[in-house]
């Protein structure tokens, strides 16, 4: 596929254009600085603004498939304006298949209750994962073949194993109550639901 990936230098991103590599597909990584993109035969580094509608629909033209892994750094808002800017430039560009990576935050641990939600939740990560869960509540609206994919609580560098659990709308814990996913695993998830889509239309999880 020819897929067009943002943020693809990023710990989650880069993990992903690892993977989208090894399976063989073609990819514009669309970044701030091209020059912190690896060199490879079927990658294109391309230096563009996500926040910018017509960047984006001029960017993703032609594609088969988009996938951001945008992190929108201290200012925790652009999550959402980044999320209505890809919508409005895929549909411009006439792109119907968009995955995003998103947040735990709006993942429920009990009825009605979001793991942003929990008293010990922590307060320096409350603002991105409110933004992020308000992010899922755009895709909602759009009329794209949109999945929204929410890592486990804890997400960081680790072993490709290709073994994980997926959910739907619950935070996935192991025996211990711990919520754990490397960006490894994580982003071979990712590739199977570019390749064969399940969740279209559709937030899904992951963890061990």
């Amino acid at each position: 596929m020819n897929v067009v990936l943002y943020g693809a230098t990023g710990m989650i991103g880069s993990r992903i254009l690892n993977e989208l590599i090894s399976r063989g597909h073609t990819v514009a990584a669309v970044v701030r600085d091209p020059s912190r993109v690896p060199q490879n035969s079927v990658v294109k580094a391309v230096k563009g603004d996500l926040l910018d509608t017509a960047s984006v629909a001029a960017t993703v033209k032609g594609a088969d498939a988009v996938i951001s892994a945008y992190n929108p750094g201290q200012n925790a808002a652009a999550i959402v304006d980044a999320t209505r800017s890809l919508i409005v430039g895929l549909e411009q560009a006439g792109v119907k298949r968009l995955i995003e990576v998103g947040g735990a935050g709006s993942l429920f641990v009990a009825p009605n209750v979001r793991v942003v939600d929990a008293p010990d939740f922590p307060a320096a990560w409350k603002e991105i994962a409110l933004a992020h869960g308000d992010a899922l509540d755009v895709l909602r609206t759009a009329n794209l073949d949109w999945t929204y994919f929410s890592p486990a609580a804890v997400i960081q560098p680790g072993q490709r194993t290709g073994k994980f659990r997926l959910g739907l709308d619950n935070l996935i814990t192991d025996a211990n109550g711990s919520s754990q996913i490397s960006a490894e695993d994580y982003a071979i998830a990712l590739g199977d639901e570019l390749e064969h889509p399940k969740h279209i239309k559709q937030r899904f999880t992951i963890g061990y």
